[in-house]
């Protein structure tokens, strides 16, 4: 909390939790929205509400938000450059949303969902050999997770490499046996 807020800032956010926990979302809105009047800078109300927007189907207004937080504190926080990314790129402007996502992940390299959600973005832009890059270091971050392994393995297979394509297979067999028989379908490789 921002100390020269202070407690009508404290109320008002416990005041929109309130009319979040209670499924009142126009009243939380409502709440940010105050907010925003009163600071209009302000990091929590504009994440929460483009988080809000985002939730109740309203793609635009989310966007603006995001975009209004990362202008207002753009070295804050990874995560609400990533934020930004993901609405981005769910709404197809695939190079600014590569912007965002290398912005999140150069404040926190260690962000592995930023790695993944650039490989996506590399992928639908056609550029293989960088997504490559990406997923890999999505990999070594969560290396138990299958969504880095399969996508990479698609794009090897999209780049015509159905050796690499065997060795996550392999690989994804070892924990992941499901994902694993699932490429094996796709792709028509065996480990």
């Amino acid at each position: 909390m921002n100390p020269s807020r202070g407690l009508p800032h404290l109320l008002l956010r416990l005041q929109a939790m309130t009319w979040l926990v209670l499924g009142r979302r126009e009243q939380a809105r409502s709440v940010f929205d105050s907010m925003l009047q009163r600071w209009p800078a302000d990091a929590y109300a504009l994440a929460s509400r483009a988080h809000l927007h985002a939730q109740c189907g309203h793609p635009h207004l989310a966007l603006a938000d995001a975009r209004a937080l990362v202008q207002h504190h753009p070295a804050a926080n990874a995560a609400h450059w990533f934020n930004l990314a993901y609405l981005l790129e769910a709404e197809g402007q695939l190079s600014e949303a590569e912007a965002a996502f290398r912005e999140a992940v150069g404040q926190d390299p260690a962000l592995d969902r930023a790695w993944y959600g650039l490989g996506l973005v590399l992928i639908r832009l056609g550029r293989y050999d960088d997504a490559v890059a990406a997923l890999k270091r999505n990999t070594e971050l969560q290396p138990m997770s299958p969504y880095g392994w399969y996508q990479l393995a698609r794009v090897h297979m999209d780049r015509h490499d159905p050796e690499a394509t065997r060795k996550i297979i392999r690989h994804l067999h070892g924990f992941e046996p499901k994902v694993a028989a699932q490429l094996e379908r796709e792709t028509g490789l065996a480990p």
